[in-house]
């Protein structure tokens, strides 16, 4: 429920703000396939909607206007997202439209847009596979470098580790990562549970595992 009035709020939002064609292609092109996204995928493990936009408008050097499904716009980067359905309408898409296609990627691409593209098919049905690409952009491109630069070398790879996997995060899996001895990387868990970037995720005498506490995740989204 809890999703549901949240994304009647960014649709409100944003309706409020546009008016011609850019509020036409917003209540008609933010479907059934874009609200699975932002459901399963981006509500589960980023939480809320701000810097994030539905049906954006973009120009291409020719001038021609363009939109994409989503972008996100958060200095220094922007981020577009596009969920792509295979069904009899992506079949029969024609050479014009498959070549225009391919074009207007590569024009977003040399205006300096990063861009990801997700099936309909994985959204419903891979879903973590899905989660953790987004994991890996907010960990790779938006870590928190205030907070984050009072942790040591060791650390900030650990907690961006921790934050770009849905799997709690076991010692062998850091010292695998950092090839360092797991008793080192035992010690860094440690201190990353001290400053409370992590938490435990199993065992109580002994932690076993650690997952990124709620403060944790916050240097990252």
């Amino acid at each position: 429920m809890e999703f549901v009035k949240e994304h009647e709020n960014f649709i409100r939002f944003h309706e409020e703000r546009r008016t011609g064609e850019r509020l036409r292609r917003l209540r008609e092109g933010h479907g059934y396939a874009e609200k699975q996204f932002m459901q399963h995928i981006w509500w589960p493990i980023i939480g809320h909607f701000r810097h994030l936009h539905p049906e954006y408008e973009v120009r291409d050097f020719q001038d021609n206007t363009r939109f994409v499904d989503f972008v996100y716009l958060r200095p220094p980067h922007r981020i577009c997202f596009e969920v792509d359905g295979y069904g009899p309408h992506a079949r029969d898409v024609d050479r014009s439209r498959f070549g225009d296609n391919l074009m207007r990627q590569n024009q977003l691409v040399l205006d300096e847009w990063k861009i990801f593209r997700f099936s309909l098919d994985d959204i419903t049905g891979h879903q973590r596979r899905c989660q953790q690409v987004i994991l890996h952009i907010m960990g790779r491109w938006y870590g928190n470098q205030t907070k984050l630069i009072s942790l040591t070398h060791r650390e900030k790879e650990i907690a961006r580790l921790a934050a770009s996997t849905l799997d709690p995060l076991k010692p062998h899996v850091v010292a695998e990562h950092l090839g360092i001895r797991v008793e080192h990387a035992r010690k860094w868990l440690h201190s990353l549970h001290r400053k409370g970037i992590i938490k435990p995720a199993s065992g109580e005498q002994r932690i076993r595992s650690y997952i990124l506490d709620p403060k944790g995740r916050n240097l990252f989204i």
